[in-house]
This record gives C-alpha cells, structure tokens and sequence, in this order.
C-alpha cells in the first residue's frame, strides 16, 4: 500500500532533446520532452487544495470498478470466476477513505454496490460488504460498453476528490451499441476520469478495448487466461492508488510564425496528441496527459518555424507542465525551450538527435506492426510480411526485446538485422491479439 504525507509534493521537471541545427531553409524542428515527476507520493501545497486529501493521507481519489456480466463471460464458465476474484483483489487494494462503486455491465449497466447512484468509501466493512455483492454476480445479456461509462462517469462526478479512475473488463464485442454511440460516450468521458481497460479470453475487439483506454489516457492490455486476472487487477488498482495529481496538461506556447505540426506521446506508450488540444491563449494550446504518480513519459513534438537567414536563431516553442484551474489560469509545474539555429556546418545540420531517431523508429514500430496484422487479416500475405518484417528489424535495432518476443509468435524470424520474415501458418488468436494489444509499447532510449 503506497505511504501518503500531505507534505511532499511531487516535484516535476522538464528536459528537452533536440538538434537544434537546421540547414538553410530548414523550417523542422523535432524534439523529445522527457516530463518526469518525484518525490510525490502526494499532492499538497499549491498543487492541490487541502479538501482534496482524506484523513488516511494520500489525495482523495474514486474509483468505479466495471465488470462485464455479459452471457458470453459463462463460456467458460472461469471467465466469470475470474472476474469475481479478481474484482475482489482490486476492492482489496482500495486504500481507506478512497470512494468506490462496482457496476455490473451487459446492454445496461448495473449498480452492483453501494447502490443508490452514490459511492461507498473505502474501510475494512465496505471492502467486506462489496466482496459479498461481487459473489452474487451471475452472467447473462448483451454488451454495451457505452452504457457502463456513462454510468462510472455519473458515480464518480457525486465525489468532490482529486484522482476520478475506470478500470473496465471485457470479454467480448460492443454488440448492442453503434460505435458512433461509443464515440460520442467517449468524448463525453474524456477528461472526467481516465480508465485502464482490459479484455479477457479472446473473443474481444482489440481495438474497441484499446480506443477506450487512448480516448480516457488509461491502459489497455489483454489477460487471455482468466486465471491471471486477479494479479493483474491488484496491480492496475496499485498504480490508480500511486497517482498523485490529476488533469496534468503538456502547454505548447509558439511565435508567431511558428506552428505545432504534431505532438504524440512517445513512451511508455505511443499516444497521439495532435488533435486533442485545446487552445488556451494566443498562440498557446493543452495537450492532455491524464493523472500523474511517481513516474516518466516522453513526448515527441514537431514545430514548424519560418524561414529565417543563417546565423539566425530563435525560440520555436515552449514546453510548460501546467494543472489548468477552474478560473482559467493555470499552475505552470515545470518548463522547457525549443529552439532553432540556422548554419551552414553540414555536419551540425545533418545530424539527428538520438532521443529524436529513436522514438521515431518506436512509433514507425507501433504503425507497421498494426498494418501488417491488418493486411494479414485482410489475405494480404505480401503485405503482412512486408511490415512485420519491418517491425521484426525495428524492434531488434530499438533493443525492444518484449515486442521482439510477440512478433516471433506470428512470424519466423530469418534475419533480423535485415528484416527477412515468413509469416507462420498457424498463429494462436491470444497471440496475434498480444501483439496488436501491446503494439504501440516502448522502450525507452538508452540514455
């Protein structure tokens, strides 16, 4: 159980990494914002307000458990079993004071406890009381995952605390709503609460499960065999516990002149960022990066300046870590440069920041890994060899050792180096599924 003082406050830094050379004419700037954030534990001071935090000390968060009781989650009847368990090992990971409900989803959603559109507040009773409710969960309807959203957004929205998280379980396809009806939950969701989203067995749709977890800043990950929910659920359940501030923004300031051409999220996942800003001044605009613990990202973002004479230099962006406030001013947390300088050293110009050649390689790795699953699904054999192929040699030159292992479930490696593949005949569903799941994982570069 993670140790709260309403002292500490987490520190956060910004460090930039970057060629700032560019030729004659040049007008790309590219450049990785590591953001990290120590010595937390908690939020106190002016990061958060003091009626944020709970007697037992961490900062006051809520939690809405979803459960898929859909008929399918009895075929086999573990799935269910497993979903029991390990939605009790979540509820035993609750710290005291923490506010949480569990619902119940099928074509509807369902509060299963407390009930009554309210929260229950974590202590050694309500934990008991909800582990009990749990066991009368029985398995029989269609799935709308659009419905248990809402419903988690609802419940959460009555606690007046810092951190609000999902964590949502699947076994199968959002059957009994369109996906423009998810769509439109989603956007309503996003920025409310973040959400981990899992699939269980399966018969899930990699990329329903994974959009839930992109649109609200959570995790995505599979567990084919029940047996490993449980773990897996105490351990997502640890890390919401561990989050310390929520509703963090990456703020990108430009001259004039000067534009954003992308921002993505490089480790440790792939995250694209680009459309979701909002502007917030002029010439400035939000990116979201969700809740915060003690923990790293980098963020990988493309600035266009104008054309400028060698010898010229100039500011091409600034990075701030901002908590934006309800009167519309912000709490700026830490703070980065980007800058350009035109010359004429060839040498200077030309050469790519390892920071820069890295993540560009760990996101070219997430792409090609999804379209060749994508042309070997669609009988495209020349294709799906083709970009696994490429991914193979991606992920051995990146040391992506993890991602290396899931693509030799799919394809027989001939030679890494050059990226010389066959796809295998015979590819279990778990592991095709694993591969597209943790796809867009990254390593982070060798500093």
């Amino acid at each position: 159980m993670a140790n709260f003082s309403k002292s500490s406050v987490p520190q956060f830094s910004v460090e930039v990494y970057q060629n700032e050379f560019l030729p004659e004419g040049g007008r790309e700037v590219n450049a990785i914002v590591t953001v990290t954030s120590t010595g937390g534990g908690t939020v106190g001071g002016a990061v958060a307000a003091p009626h944020l935090f709970h007697a037992g000390g961490g900062p006051d968060a809520a939690v809405a458990l979803m459960v898929d009781c859909s008929g399918s989650m009895d075929y086999p009847p573990t799935k269910m079993r497993g979903a029991r368990e390990a939605s009790a090992a979540a509820i035993d990971a609750l710290r005291d004071g923490v506010h949480f409900a569990v619902i119940g989803g099928t074509h509807v959603a369902t509060e299963i406890y407390p009930g009554a559109g309210r929260l229950a507040v974590a202590d050694a009773g309500t934990r008991e009381q909800a582990k009990q409710a749990l066991r009368k969960l029985s398995a029989g309807g269609g799935t709308a995952i659009g419905t248990w959203l809402r419903l988690a957004d609802r419940l959460l929205s009555t606690a007046e605390v810092g951190i609000r998280h999902g964590i949502l379980l699947t076994d199968g396809r959002n059957e009994h709503e369109s996906p423009e009806d998810l769509r439109a939950t989603l956007d309503a969701c996003a920025g409310r609460f973040t959400c981990d989203a899992r699939g269980v067995g399966t018969d899930w749709e990699v990329k329903e499960v994974t959009g839930v977890a992109s649109a609200l800043l959570g995790t995505a990950d599979i567990v084919a065999d029940p047996a490993h929910l449980a773990a897996d659920f105490t351990q997502m359940m640890e890390t919401a516990m561990g989050k310390e501030v929520a509703d963090v923004a990456l703020r990108l300031w430009t001259p004039l002149g000067s534009e954003i051409k992308f921002v993505k999220q490089v480790a440790p996942t792939v995250e694209e960022l680009t459309e979701r800003r909002t502007e917030t001044g002029p010439r400035a605009g939000d990116y979201p990066t969700g809740s915060w613990g003690d923990e790293s990202r980098d963020y990988h973002v493309c600035v266009q300046v104008p054309q400028a004479d060698l010898g010229q230099e100039m500011l091409a962006a600034r990075v701030s870590l901002v908590i934006p406030q309800p009167d519309g001013s912000a709490q700026t947390l830490s703070q980065g440069l980007v800058r350009a300088v035109w010359t004429d050293d060839m040498a200077a110009s030309t050469s790519i920041n390892p920071q820069v050649a890295h993540y560009t390689g760990q996101a070219e790795l997430a792409q090609v890994i999804q379209q060749g699953l994508d042309a070997r699904k669609a009988g495209d054999a020349d294709g799906a060899t083709a970009k696994l192929g490429r991914a193979v040699q991606l992920a051995a030159l990146s040391g992506n050792a993890d991602t290396a292992k899931l693509l030799s479930k799919v394809v027989d490696v001939v030679d890494a180096a050059e990226g010389t593949v066959r796809l295998k005949a015979k590819v279990a569903e778990a592991d095709e599924m694993t591969l597209e799941t943790r796809s867009t994982k990254t390593v982070r570069v060798k500093k």
